[in-house]
């Protein structure tokens, strides 16, 4: 297993951790959007850049998510 391998394991096993905990915490829905930008980094590093802009969309999606649940009422 090389170096790029390993980081698109931790960023894909990052993403699956973070959203199977967002009901608990606002906090881990930021952690989503962070674990989706490194699994969008790991798609144009290993040249597969439709992965890559879909990662770079949840990130963004995730971000929007975790900035509409911080709100205070």
């Amino acid at each position: 297993m090389n170096g790029l391998t390993l980081f698109g394991l931790i960023s894909v096993t990052l993403m699956l951790v973070t959203y199977a905990l967002e009901r608990r915490s606002h906090w881990f829905v930021l952690a989503f959007a962070f674990a989706c930008v490194l699994g969008s980094i790991y798609g144009f590093l290993q040249g597969a850049w439709p992965f890559g802009l879909v990662e770079a969309v949840w990130a963004v999606v995730a971000l929007d998510r975790w900035r509409r649940a911080h709100r205070p009422d």
